[in-house]
């Protein structure tokens, strides 16, 4: 008597269980390219800080909830613009660190070297330009990003 062993068997099925001879593909790595949303809409720099003074920093929560909500709506990843606005309204410098770090995982995901990392958020506290300073890092960063994108489609 010879003991062949015995197929396995799907519950319910009559028939064994066919075995799958497909090669297991390892996870594409971050440089492929990958199906991503809409590209967002770059911004003027000077634009954006005139309008949040004039407005007394209204246009600047509309910016963060807009900016938050493209990068989510591109990449799938991040905060979005609900949280993004709330952080604002509630501890603004969370964002300060926040979107920066977004912006660079934008870029690295695209298989780019990111122009900025969480880090950026210090220049913040640089006394009267630090404001400045950031609003011009990030939003140049975004609109460089955007451009890339609209270019490439």
């Amino acid at each position: 008597m010879s003991e062949t062993p015995e197929e396995p068997t799907t519950p319910g099925l009559a028939e064994p269980a066919a075995q799958s001879d497909a090669v297991v593909q390892p996870p594409l790595p971050a440089t492929s390219a990958r199906v991503q949303g809409p590209v967002g809409k770059p911004r003027g720099i000077l634009f954006v800080i005139v309008l949040s003074i004039v407005t007394l920093g209204i246009y600047h929560l509309y910016w963060y909830y807009k900016t938050f909500e493209e990068m989510k709506r591109h990449t799938g990843n991040g905060i979005g613009g609900i949280l993004g606005l709330l952080i604002a309204i509630i501890f603004n410098p969370i964002n300060w660190f926040v979107m920066p770090s977004e912006i660079g995982s934008m870029y690295r995901g695209d298989g780019r070297p990111a122009p900025m990392t969480g880090w950026t958020g210090l220049w913040i506290l640089l006394p009267l330009v630090g404001w400045f300073v950031w609003t011009i890092k990030t939003q140049g960063a975004l609109n460089r990003y955007w451009g890339s994108k609209a270019a490439s489609s």
